[in-house]
């Protein structure tokens, strides 16, 4: 049997982690950073395919290791298992024995032919949670539809709504299809936990990466129902708050929210546009989510006599919601993020460390135990065994 590990708001939980790529490694990353011990299973010589997109690093002995698979698969161990094959099969419900949760992103159907499918695992495991993370569901029409992040941001609708106009549609610039998958698939997961301790029965979840991106629409549904009219790619403004976006300063941007008429008000002070509080055009929020552009263009000239980090200072100061426009860079500059321990640096190699992001969930008092770098492919195939008594 596995041993659990012994820190964190998940320890005592086993996973076998049977995903790849992203969206089911994200999930299966977040819940080894809460603290379950999380065993990815690859396949024999390939390993996730992952670990075969850039950007690469020189890792462990010389070996080209990337950095995308890098990012997400903290906290886990690795073996390699044909599971094809009846002796890797045997290994594969050995460490069944041990685990609370499997998690797996296959197509629908494959883990049925592959002898796993939730009637069979019930049976034999009926305490298992199985959590399911695919393009389109274990039901529908599409249930059999190969599906990338791409592929769902424009099915959800996701992508009609971003960017600046119509007819250049814009991806969200991260893989919010497969993120999105993979915290709904955290959610479901524990939902089954708490309710198998009531129940002492395993669940099986299903999380879709289409109904994941349809769950993100927020009030564009209502919008569209409500006004007539199909919500569209607006920019950076908000589709029902104004002055809520990105605006350019004398020197580079800065991102508004005056979310409400009082917050409107200290704005205008601010710049020295009081006269515009009288004008119908702007006089509540309904009239100023009609004229963005000429409420805009107002904003930025007066925005035009200061800086970014000037203007920061001022309405900070004054208790406007406001933000620079950070890249990525800037992000890991940022002193709150540093604060926060959102960023932590693994090693990559023995001279080598990359810096990645950490987990967004934290305890008051507590910190969580700390992380392992992403596993070499089938770098604990011994110690598992050992442990399971097999080798």
């Amino acid at each position: 049997m596995l041993a659990p590990k012994t820190q964190g708001p998940l320890a005592g939980l086993v996973v076998i982690d049977l995903t790849r790529v992203l969206a089911g490694p994200y999930c299966t990353m977040t819940l080894g950073d809460l603290g379950a011990r999380v065993v990815k299973v690859e396949m024999p010589g390939q390993g996730d395919d992952a670990r075969h997109i850039g950007p690469f690093v020189e890792g462990a002995d010389g070996e080209q290791t990337s950095g995308y698979f890098f990012s997400v698969n903290r906290n886990k161990e690795s073996i390699a298992l044909d599971l094809k094959l009846d002796r890797d099969k045997a290994v594969l419900e050995k460490l069944l024995d041990s685990a609370d949760v499997l998690v797996e992103n296959y197509s629908p159907g494959t883990m049925d032919r592959l002898g796993y499918g939730w009637d069979m695992l019930h049976a034999r495991w009926p305490r298992l949670i199985l959590a399911s993370i695919s393009g389109f569901g274990q039901t529908g029409p599409y249930r059999t539809l190969p599906a990338y992040d791409m592929v769902v941001q424009a099915m959800g609708g996701v992508l009609s709504l971003t960017g600046d106009a119509p007819n250049r549609p814009t991806r969200v610039g991260v893989s919010i299809g497969d993120i999105a998958a993979g915290m709904f698939g955290v959610i479901g997961i524990q939902a089954a936990l708490l309710e198998r301790a009531r129940s002492h029965e395993g669940k099986h979840v299903d999380v879709a990466m289409l109904d994941s991106q349809v769950a993100l629409l927020e009030n564009a549904l209502v919008r569209y129902q409500v006004d007539g009219v199909v919500p569209g790619p607006i920019g950076s403004r908000h589709p029902s708050i104004t002055p809520f976006g990105v605006f350019r300063t004398g020197e580079g941007h800065i991102v508004l929210a005056a979310g409400n008429d009082r917050l409107f008000t200290r704005l205008l002070d601010i710049l020295g546009l009081e006269r515009l509080s009288t004008d119908p055009r702007f006089i509540d929020n309904a009239a100023r989510c009609a004229h963005p552009d000429e409420l805009r263009l107002e904003i930025e000239l007066a925005l035009a006599a200061k800086s970014t980090p000037e203007w920061l200072k001022i309405f900070t100061a004054a208790g406007v919601p406001c933000g620079p426009m950070n890249d990525v860079a800037a992000v890991m500059k940022d002193p709150q993020v540093r604060a926060r321990h959102m960023l932590m640096e693994l090693p990559v190699s023995n001279d080598r460390s990359l810096t990645i992001a950490g987990s967004p969930i934290k305890f008051q008092g507590e910190i969580l135990g700390d992380a392992q770098p992403a596993p070499r492919l089938d770098q604990h195939r011994d110690a598992l065994l050992t442990e399971l008594g097999l080798l």
